[in-house]
């Protein structure tokens, strides 16, 4: 029953510390009035043209986020590649090199398998 007193105490101790800095800035905040030129979007001090509305082709979406994932997922390669160096020279007992190349050779692929079945769809094409 203490340790949820203790985990009360901290919440409450945060959910203050978090509203009073939310409130003071409030309460600090340099105010302009609202005019015109203030509720305008930013764009480089230049006269927007058109809306601040546009639509953006999915395309470019999805092609940032296969970079991200084919980015991080060559990421997980290094520590993979450092794993199998210790296996291969015996710093780790009980682990044949065998099935570490294997997992290792699964993980490839899955991640060719990916990026052939992107490309196949035309994803990675840029217009």
């Amino acid at each position: 029953m203490d340790s949820y007193i203790l985990i009360g105490f901290t919440a409450s101790i945060g959910a203050i510390f978090v509203g009073g800095t939310i409130g003071l800035a409030k309460l600090l905040a340099f105010r302009t009035p609202d005019t015109e030129l203030k509720l305008q979007p930013f764009e480089c001090s230049e006269s927007p043209i058109g809306g601040a509305r546009i639509r953006f082709k999915v395309a470019y979406y999805i092609f940032a986020l296969l970079f991200l994932l084919f980015d991080i997922e060559s990421l997980f390669l290094f520590p993979c590649a450092k794993i199998f160096r210790a296996v291969v020279d015996n710093e780790i007992v009980g682990v044949t090199h065998q099935l570490v190349f294997m997992e290792l050779s699964v993980f490839i692929f899955v991640l060719f398998t990916g990026l052939i079945y992107a490309w196949r769809k035309g994803v990675l094409v840029w217009e």
